[in-house]
């Protein structure tokens, strides 16, 4: 039997070696190795939607892989792909690291630098379990890309931009659209989701933080279904409580919810956190919202900067949206993404506060005017997106917007137990 071997390391010498060796192994079929986590994923899913069969048997994780941890990518591939078998490979081979990468749901450990037997016997052990779920699941159907569902996140430039509006409104036209669709608030300490939509929950994202396996009905208790048809994680109403939501705890709230939902719109708000952050870094398509003004311009191009130095996501993997445009404001969309260097919309949002002032006041975004031509825009965008249709419907996502943050640079070599995007701002300056 043939196994296919797709490697995962950021460093070429390391990659090569790998190649190498697997090359030597009976019956392997090493794959061209991908540079960075959010390339195996998109790898991995595109080899998923077209079959299972297609999957490599074995993906083996080099530690340093980066952007994200290594344990934790472990976890997104063992959730997201079970037909596959992974190995992480690392120069720590003790047993809190054995139990921890058991948990994430590794088949095994591999201890750096590479052994011949020891390698051989890990990557057939891996690879024989994977052929028996692929025999339970049956050759050849088609299995989710896992947890089904695209991440969209919305940020803003700066405060009153619009964010968490436009957040609510791709959300409620999703739904509409027959998508199973979750809108989590991660604007942690000023969150107003609940305030938009009229719900008030006692339960909140933060009630989530400390929990290391995230079960569907732990998931269940903290999220409310509201009667739009959205199912809403609602930020802390004590905003203290926001700094209970690390990276760690976005990472898998954000992985549990892509499990259950079709769509996660996650409103991240305007300040930097280490939690949004992080939701950016794993979504498939991150939206930013400004208006043309020089201040909120200027705020946004400091914002993605500021991206692109955590490594966090390139420029041009940004969608830049402008709301309250009109045809006299001095600054045009085009100038936006000209200074910005963001992916532009082809639907910028009209500047019509009368519309909203009503439903705004009252709190009742969802009971807006069909003919309200915010609302037109903003779900015209949504569509554009393609946050109305599953993978492979029409309307679905182009391939440039699918790839996601695919292509980042990744710099910074993280170790097994790297952290995150604000943690590699602290190296930075302290470097």
């Amino acid at each position: 039997m043939t196994t296919r071997i797709l490697p995962a390391a950021a460093d070429p010498d390391a990659a090569r070696a790998i190649v190498a060796l697997i090359g030597q192994l009976p019956g392997a079929e090493p794959a061209a190795p991908v540079a960075d986590s959010t390339s195996l994923l998109d790898t991995l899913a595109r080899l998923a939607a077209e079959s299972v069969d297609e999957l490599p048997e074995v993906v083996l994780v080099h530690e340093r892989i980066g952007p994200a941890p290594a344990l934790e990518l472990v976890r997104e591939v063992a959730l997201r792909f079970p037909a596959v078998g992974v190995v992480l490979l690392s120069s720590e081979t003790g047993p809190a690291l054995f139990s921890a990468a058991m948990d994430s749901g590794a088949r095994g450990l591999v201890g750096l630098p590479l052994g011949y037997e020891e390698l051989a016997a890990r990557v057939q052990a891996a690879a024989q379990w994977a052929v028996g779920v692929r025999r339970h699941l049956g050759g050849g159907e088609r299995v989710p890309t896992g947890p089904g569902g695209r991440v969209v996140t919305v940020s803003g430039a700066k405060g009153g931009v619009g964010t968490t509006f436009t957040a609510v409104q791709f959300a409620l036209a999703a739904a509409a659209a027959g998508r199973r669709t979750a809108l989590v608030d991660l604007d942690l300490q000023a969150g107003d989701v609940g305030s938009y939509l009229d719900v008030q929950f006692r339960r909140s994202i933060a009630d989530l933080a400390g929990i290391q396996d995230i079960s569907p009905r732990v998931l269940q208790d903290a999220v409310y279904d509201d009667r739009t048809g959205l199912a809403l994680l609602l930020a802390p109403a004590e905003g203290e409580r926001g700094e209970e939501v690390d990276e760690r705890a976005a990472r898998q709230v954000i992985g549990a919810l892509r499990t259950r939902y079709e769509l996660v719109v996650v409103d991240c708000g305007t300040v930097v956190t280490g939690a949004g952050a992080t939701a950016v870094e794993l979504a498939d398509v991150a939206v930013m919202v400004t208006t043309p003004d020089v201040v909120a311009v200027r705020a946004a191009k400091r914002l993605v900067r500021m991206w692109e130095r955590l490594q966090v996501r390139k420029a041009e993997d940004t969608t830049m949206v402008v709301n309250r445009w009109s045809k006299h404001t001095e600054i045009q969309p085009a100038l936006i993404q000209k200074i910005t260097r963001t992916r532009p919309t082809r639907t910028p949002v009209p500047a019509a506060f009368k519309e909203l002032q009503a439903v705004v006041d009252a709190g009742r975004v969802q009971d807006l005017d069909n003919r309200s031509t915010v609302k037109q825009a903003l779900w015209t965008l949504a569509g554009e997106l393609g946050l109305l249709a599953a993978p492979g419907e029409p309307g679905a996502l182009p391939d440039q917007a699918a790839l996601g943050p695919a292509g980042r640079s990744g710099g910074t070599a993280l170790a097994v137990r790297a952290a995150g995007p604000v943690a590699r701002l602290r190296r930075g300056r302290e470097g």
